[in-house]
């Protein structure tokens, strides 16, 4: 049965299901279709991953505290983080993969990394 490829439009002959004469045309469609949203998920990920960096840089030791203003000068986002994590005390962390801090009061926020027992 002849049937027209959905990205390149040629006809070709195959399974009544088919829709594109080769693998090269369906990956060049479905990439076409999805770039948009693949585009706004690296946006997200290029954040997330800069937060992340800038926590490393701070964090040397595996605990520290710093005034906010440090990460902001250094363009962390506080609207994007990978998780939040609550204690049983009430204190609120929130991670970017497996660096978080929490706001400790007066400006200043503690920085952690992320123990095994945190689900």
């Amino acid at each position: 049965m002849k049937k027209t490829c959905k990205e390149c439009q040629k006809e070709f002959i195959g399974r009544m299901d088919a829709k594109f004469c080769s693998s090269d045309c369906r990956s060049s469609f479905h990439n076409k279709k999805n770039r948009g949203q693949r585009k706004m998920v690296r946006s997200i990920n290029k954040v997330l991953w800069n937060n992340r960096q800038i926590l490393r840089s701070l964090n040397p030791e595996g605990k520290a505290s710093v005034h906010k203003s440090k990460l902001t000068e250094r363009g962390f986002n506080f609207k994007y983080f990978t998780n939040i994590f609550e204690t049983k005390s009430g204190n609120v962390y929130h991670f970017c993969y497996d660096l978080g801090y929490f706001d400790a009061g007066n400006g200043y926020l503690t920085l952690v990394v992320r123990q095994e027992y945190v689900d």
